[in-house]
């Protein structure tokens, strides 16, 4: 169990994936996304996601991502943000999505 103070600690925002490219690199199907987070700037991350959905699924979609942990280094690609998505028993990855008109950057709470 943790407290709402330690819930609180992690910052989870609101961003719009605005280019998506391939990550053969990966040990585990990926793309390289890049992901607009309105006034707190734009940010890289990887996602496993390449099985579940195409390139352009991807590009203009809101999505709900970690901020302030460390970057990962995944294949030499500095990972800034964790992109949150539900794992189902079968592996699939279905990302969060917030309302359509959700405002970017907005702190999800």
């Amino acid at each position: 169990m943790i407290t709402i103070d330690e819930f609180k600690k992690v910052e989870m925002r609101v961003g719009r994936v605005v280019a998506v490219d391939d990550f053969p690199e990966a040990r585990r199907p990926s793309y390289k996304l890049t992901i607009d987070f309105g006034a707190h700037g734009s940010r890289q991350s990887s996602a496993a996601v390449r099985p579940f959905y195409r390139k352009e699924e991807l590009v203009g979609r809101l999505v709900v991502c970690v901020l302030n942990f460390p970057p990962r280094r995944i294949a030499g690609f500095a990972s800034e943000v964790l992109v949150l998505g539900a794992i189902e028993g079968s592996g699939r990855v279905s990302l969060l999505r917030p309302d359509p008109d959700a405002e970017l950057g907005s702190e999800i709470g």
